[in-house]
């Protein structure tokens, strides 16, 4: 069975999808990239290493992580309205907007917040489903699977009949240990660096009818 194949049977198989979404149903590299670069130029830090560290992870533990203790609450509101004030080059991936359309039972888990999530979908131009699940409803961020354990609650399913839709080794991490069955979209990292993921596929093209 091809990746394809595999992919197709697990979303058949799917009570509910949960889906990422920078990097799996939007292209946000160009802001994201704007904002941790000026975050690294300000606390003298490699902007590549600090970019890795950062993807898939909600902004405030990344932030916890690298910059001084007493800058954590300036920092984190920094970048926030960097996101969500820089949407230049922000996109709609391909195959996104007929997934979200497609009338399957599904949520959206990132690691932003609400307020970015909102944003940087409309400007996409996708329409956000009733179900959206962000770093506002979490207290521990991907790789911790507690974001995935809510959203298969708010679809009222078990993370066990779920697949998840994931870009980033953080993210397939959190969805294996909650119990969810995992495709990867090859868009922000090295298909080695996915291994995680049972299947894993070029776009979320392949999964529409």
């Amino acid at each position: 069975m091809t990746p394809t194949q595999l992919a197709r049977s697990l979303l058949e198989r799917a009570g509910g999808l949960l889906i990422d979404l920078d990097g799996t149903l939007v292209d946000s590299s160009a802001p994201v990239g704007r904002a941790w670069s000026a975050f690294a130029d300000r606390h003298g830090l490699d902007p590549a290493e600090v970019l890795r560290i950062a993807q898939g992870r909600p902004s405030r533990e990344t932030v916890r992580m690298l910059a001084p203790e007493g800058a954590h609450a300036t920092e984190e509101y920094r970048l926030e309205e960097a996101e969500c004030t820089d949407t230049a080059g922000t996109l709609a991936l391909p195959g996104a907007e007929a997934l979200l359309r497609s009338g399957r039972r599904l949520a959206i888990v990132t690691s932003c917040s609400a307020r970015l999530a909102g944003i940087r979908l409309r400007a996409a131009g996708l329409a956000p489903p009733p179900i959206v699940i962000s770093s506002d409803d979490v207290s521990r961020g991907k790789p911790d699977p507690e974001c995935f354990e809510i959203g298969a609650r708010a679809l009222s399913l078990a993370p066990g009949d779920c697949l998840v839709l994931e870009d980033s080794p953080a993210g397939i991490t959190a969805a294996r240990v909650a119990g969810a069955r995992v495709v990867a979209i090859r868009t922000t990292h090295q298909e080695r660096e996915l291994a995680g993921a049972e299947a894993v596929i070029d776009d979320l093209r392949v999964l529409s009818p």
